[in-house]
């Protein structure tokens, strides 16, 4: 049985597999988790999703609407 892939095509390196569908959405969070840690420690830009950029998902995580 093939492992599950998914990945963030936006995203350069953003990818994760796993035995199950489950898995795989897990590990590819921890990994999108860590690539976004590791760019804002380094001071890099984190680039836009479908028009949606790191400050658009703090606001929604915090309670304010723009």
């Amino acid at each position: 049985m093939n492992p599950y892939y998914g990945e963030v095509p936006e995203l350069t390196g953003v990818w994760a597999t796993g035995p199950t569908l489950e898995d795989c959405r897990k590990n590819l969070v921890d990994v999108l988790e860590g690539w976004i840690i590791i760019r804002l420690k380094r001071g890099f830009p984190i680039p836009p999703i479908d028009n949606c950029t790191i400050d658009d998902v703090v606001k929604m995580e915090s309670g304010v609407v723009a």
